[in-house]
């Protein structure tokens, strides 16, 4: 097998795992495969790829978000709280958007100022953000007005408007990383920071709006999560952090920067989560084991990454030995 072949297999591995767990859940039920449930696959993994492109943009500058979770339940309930005292829903998902953007920018400012590590300083705001929330909501679940659930129960040209607004933020994403110069300068950035520093690049402004994009994306999950639940809980964007990392890693981003991408990478990772929880329900499977197995398909992620940056790198090391090997003659 040749080093192209065998670095085009690696990268298919997220589709190839797409096709198979379509492919059991298919053949274990035929519900599985009918139009409404595929359609319902898609609204319900909107809100999880979300927040996972905004995870994407992080780890592709070798960081990390552990506060996405908590961000959107901070967001979620200030738009709640508004609404619930009689503002305008737009002006209540305004606000929600507001808090995105201002905890990706603390975020950002302890990681780039004052140079902690991503990990403590997002770690930090899943417990302060998660506290904030609890005491702005006392402890109790809002149920919010039906013009909420309506939102996400609307179609658009026959197409619900979570899935509409999912592609959307993909799209944008999407085309920022690839057609942009700052999508250019992100990928730099990740394969190494010091590089970017000396050829000119403004490194600590990059990571600042990954985090800020991160941050914006957490608010907007939240919001379409609340127009399918209708309800903020306590509970509410608990652990998304670490669905969002195994979506974005399921598809092929690395957990060391410098490799990834939206589309069809993290969108692919996160249906691929949604899937497996999907098919489990028409299943009906204990409803126990669904944590068990999204723990599952985070270690997998992990651990699939780490042997693709393993093989990858022998396979880079091959490419140059031989040049090495014929300089000596060839001078």
């Amino acid at each position: 097998m040749t080093p192209k072949t065998l670095t085009r297999l690696l990268n298919g591995i997220p589709l190839l795992l797409f096709a198979l767990v379509f492919a059991v859940f298919g053949l274990l039920s035929g519900k599985f495969l009918e139009a409404q449930n595929l359609l319902n696959i898609g609204v319900q993994a909107s809100s999880t790829a979300i927040v996972a492109i905004g995870m994407t943009f992080v780890l592709l500058t070798a960081g990390v978000d552990l506060s996405v979770g908590s961000v959107m339940f901070v967001a979620v309930a200030v738009a709640g709280k508004m609404i619930f005292n009689g503002q305008p829903v737009w002006l209540g998902f305004l606000a929600a958007i507001g808090v995105g953007v201002l905890a990706g920018a603390i975020n950002a400012f302890f990681v780039t100022r004052m140079k902690i590590v991503a990990f403590i300083v997002t770690l930090a705001m899943l417990f302060a953000a998660r506290g904030f929330g609890l005491w702005l909501t006392n402890t109790r679940a809002m149920n919010m007005p039906d013009v909420i659930t309506q939102i996400g129960a609307g179609k658009i040209a026959g197409v619900p408007v979570p899935i509409w607004i999912f592609a959307l933020v993909c799209c944008v994403a999407h085309l920022v990383l690839t057609r942009t110069a700052f999508g250019r300068q992100i990928y730099a950035v990740g394969h190494d920071q010091e590089a970017a520093r000396k050829a000119g690049l403004n490194v600590p402004r990059i990571l600042f709006s990954v985090y800020v994009i991160c941050g914006v994306c957490a608010a907007v999950s939240g919001l379409v999560a609340l127009t399918q639940t209708g309800a903020v809980s306590p509970a509410f964007g608990d652990t998304k952090e670490f669905v969002a990392i195994a979506a974005a890693v399921l598809g092929g981003t690395s957990l060391f920067g410098g490799r990834g991408s939206v589309l069809p990478g993290t969108v692919l990772g996160a249906l691929l989560i949604q899937t497996v929880e999907n098919g489990l329900v028409i299943l009906n499977a204990n409803p126990y084991s669904y944590p068990l197995v999204t723990s599952a398909i985070i270690l997998a992620a992990v651990v699939l990454d780490s042997l693709r940056a393993r093989l990858l790198e022998k396979i880079n090391r091959r490419r140059i030995r031989p040049h090495d090997a014929e300089a000596p003659a060839s001078a």
